[in-house]
C-alpha cells in the first residue's frame, strides 16, 4: 500500500511538472526574441557581453532591464534614478503578488522568497490560471517559472552571440507571440458578467491612459481600479 501510495504521488509530481511544461512552452516562443534583443540593447549601450548576461541572471525582468540599458545608453549613470524608475515599472508586482499571497503565504519563507524572485508576467498568468482550471500547485508555478528564467537568460546570451548579425528580433513579428498568449489565458476565464465587466474596465483604461500618460503607467492604473472594481462587484463573496 505504501508503495502504491509513493508511486501514485510521484506519478502526480510528473504529470504537473509536463503541464507546466506543455502550457508554458507557447510563452516560451514569445520570450525568446524579447531575450535576444536585450542581449543586443545591452551591447548597444556598451556594457560588455558579460555585464549583460549578469543583469538577465541577476535582475531577471524585462521592462525593467529594457528601460535600464536604455537610461544607461543615454548616458545617465545615477544608480538612484535607474533603481526608482524601474521600481515604479515594476509596481504591478506588488499586485500580483497580493493576488497569489493567499497561497503563497502556506509555503515555508525560503521558498516564497525563491519563488518571488521568478515571480514575472508570464509566470503570473500561467499559475493564475492553473488555479482557476484546478487548484494552486507550487510545483507548476516553479517548473514554469524557472524555465521561462532559463529561456531568458539563454535568449540574452544568444542575443551577445549574435549581435553583431541581427539588429533587431523583434522586427521578426514573434512579439506578437505574448499578447497572443496572454488573450489565449485570460479569454476562458471570463465565464460571468463580473469578469466582462472587470476586463472591459481594465482595457478601456489601460488603452486611455497609454494615450494620455507618460511611460508604463497604464499597467498600472488599470491593475488598481480593475482590482478595485472587482472587489466591489464580489462583494462580500470568499473571492474578494
Amino acid at each position: 500500500m505504501q508503495l502504491s501510495n509513493l508511486l501514485s504521488g510521484k506519478n502526480e509530481l510528473a504529470e504537473e511538472v509536463w503541464i507546466a511544461l506543455r502550457e508554458c512552452t507557447p510563452v516560451v516562443l514569445g520570450v525568446v526574441p524579447f531575450g535576444i534583443t536585450c542581449g543586443i540593447m545591452g551591447l548597444t549601450a556598451q556594457m560588455s557581453g558579460l555585464e549583460t548576461i549578469l543583469m538577465s541572471i541577476f535582475v531577471f525582468a524585462g521592462a525593467a532591464q529594457f528601460i535600464g540599458i536604455t537610461m544607461l545608453g543615454a548616458g545617465i549613470t545615477g544608480w538612484g534614478i535607474i533603481i526608482l524608475t524601474t521600481l515604479l515599472v515594476n509596481l504591478r508586482h506588488l499586485i500580483m503578488g497580493s493576488s497569489l499571497a493567499p497561497y503563497m503565504t502556506k509555503l515555508p519563507f525560503s521558498l516564497q522568497a525563491f519563488l518571488a524572485f521568478f515571480l514575472t508576467d508570464e509566470a503570473y498568468a500561467l499559475t493564475i490560471s492553473r488555479i482557476y482550471k484546478a487548484k494552486y500547485s507550487m510545483l507548476y508555478q516553479l517548473t514554469v517559472s524557472t524555465t521561462l528564467y532559463l529561456v531568458w537568460v539563454l535568449a540574452t546570451v544568444a542575443g551577445v552571440v549574435l549581435g553583431s548579425y541581427i539588429s533587431d528580433p523583434l522586427t521578426w513579428g514573434l512579439d506578437f507571440a505574448m499578447p497572443a498568449t496572454f488573450l489565449v489565458l485570460l479569454i476562458p476565464l471570463l465565464v460571468d458578467r463580473k469578469s466582462l465587466i472587470v476586463f472591459g474596465m481594465a482595457a478601456v483604461v489601460s488603452v486611455l491612459a497609454a494615450i494620455y500618460l507618460p511611460g508604463k503607467w497604464y499597467i498600472i492604473i488599470a491593475c488598481l481600479i480593475a482590482s478595485l472594481m472587482g472587489g466591489l462587484l464580489e462583494g462580500g463573496s470568499n473571492h474578494a
